[in-house]
């Protein structure tokens, strides 16, 4: 595989960019205005704008084109909030120009193509087991999986992008689980194949999944046409699965047109989770409406649809009080599109009332992103936010884990703390250690 900006002229442009981009958070929009980055790195963010390439691959060519002492230093504002990344970047270009840059090869180009070329035939073809193992090749921390994980997406990317992207969020004890497994048989039913990604609690101790998806969604994990994929949340931000957006491309080449993404209900993982779907769904429980159950601004801000969930039984009138308090509390959120006004329904995942009205909506939904051509630019605005972001924690990976860095980090931390260090100064000098020979 080729570096920098002569990898980019190996990928074939695509046509319709809108319906095989990847999902994908915090923007760097200002970058190339602010300062003269290399080419190849702007040509980076153009072909993943573009959905001709994908992010995880611009991260890693970004990566060979630092190896390779091409990146230059752009001269960007000290006030720009990203500009301790961009000088992280600088760095580990300094230093590579240093020592001549480079690590050792993890395998043949030859021997990464034919495995990443067996999986992805494998994938492509739908079967489960090639699936089942290209996630967890993307979702492997083995430097020498890498190369062969970002060829594997290379390779099926034209076939993504087809699918619509569901995020389902929600606070604990909702009934998000049960809710999916009803939606996807419902959907199964319908003639669709369904992917359920379930972002998990992770155990602080192996860091695997504390719940187990396909146990709490059994009938549907029966099903032929559905595949779940229970993934450990590794602590990244707000439980949100480090690969996700990777195993969506998978599921999606493997034939799935309904991707549910289910998050863990806490922190900030819907908002990650709202960066990588279409439409966010927020379930909501039955009860009174003017303590509106604690739900933050900024969770119903990013919701299309809001669904109040168990409404069976002595619940219905709670649940319709409910939705109604919503709808009006929705009047004050500005919404996500002008041409959308968030719906607020009544549902029960237990008896399956409503569950029609819900995926109308989502496809309703879909239907304005399609119409306004806000599907194409969403999606594209979202593969350009995961590529830098996977940028920002690769270098943060390299900053933390360089010796000399290692070496001060503790006592800088305690000078900090005590005061006898001003953060800016602290900042300054680790990230001369990280760029010193």
């Amino acid at each position: 595989m080729n570096s920098g900006a002569l990898e980019l002229k190996s990928v074939p442009p695509h046509d319709d960019v809108a319906e095989r981009d990847g999902g994908d958070p915090v923007a760097h929009e200002g970058i190339a205005a602010q300062g003269e980055a290399s080419p190849a790195s702007v040509g980076l963010q153009h072909a993943v704008h573009e959905g001709r390439l994908a992010a995880g691959e611009a991260r890693h060519a970004a990566e060979r084109e630092t190896d390779q002492g091409i990146g230059r230093r752009p001269e960007v504002a000290e006030e720009s909030w990203h500009s301790g990344y961009v000088t992280l970047w600088i760095h580990m270009t300094q230093r590579s120009e240093d020592h001549g840059g480079g690590q050792p090869a993890t395998g043949t180009e030859q021997e990464i193509s034919e495995r990443a070329a067996g999986l992805a035939e494998g994938v492509l073809a739908g079967n489960r087991t090639r699936l089942a193992q290209a996630i967890t090749l993307i979702e492997s921390t083995r430097s020498a999986d890498a190369p062969v994980a970002q060829e594997l997406l290379g390779a099926v990317l034209p076939k993504t992008g087809r699918a619509h992207r569901v995020g389902i969020s929600g606070v604990p004890g909702v009934g998000k689980s049960t809710l999916i497994e009803t939606l996807g048989l419902h959907l199964i039913e319908a003639g669709h194949r369904v992917a359920v990604l379930a972002i998990d609690p992770s155990s602080t101790l192996s860091g695997g999944s504390i719940l187990g998806d396909k146990s709490r969604m059994e009938r549907l994990a029966q099903a032929e046409a559905a595949f779940i994929r229970p993934s450990p949340s590794a602590a990244t931000l707000g439980g949100v699965a480090q690969r996700t957006r990777e195993t969506m491309l998978l599921c999606e080449a493997a034939g799935f047109d309904v991707v549910l993404v289910e998050t863990v209900g806490v922190g900030q993982s819907e908002i990650a989770v709202r960066e990588m779907v279409d439409t966010f769904v927020v379930l909501l429980l039955p009860g009174a409406g003017d303590e509106l159950q604690g739900i933050k601004k900024g969770i119903l801000e990013v919701g299309d649809i809001l669904a109040v969930n168990k409404a069976d039984g002595s619940r219905v009138n709670l649940a319709r009080a409910a939705a109604r308090d919503h709808s009006a509390a929705m009047r004050y959120i500005r919404p996500r599109h002008p041409e959308w006004t968030p719906k607020t329904l009544v549902v029960s995942a237990e008896t399956g009332a409503g569950i029609d009205e819900l995926w109308a909506a989502i496809g309703e939904h879909r239907a304005m992103l399609e119409a306004s051509g806000s599907l194409g630019t969403q999606r594209a605005e979202q593969s350009t936010r995961w590529m830098w972001s996977l940028i920002e924690e690769r270098l943060f990976r390299a900053f933390r884990e360089n010796p000399a860095v290692a070496q001060e980090l503790g006592a800088t931390v305690d000078a900090v703390r005590a005061g006898s260090l001003p953060p800016g100064a602290a900042a300054t000098r680790l990230l001369n250690l990280f760029g010193s020979p």
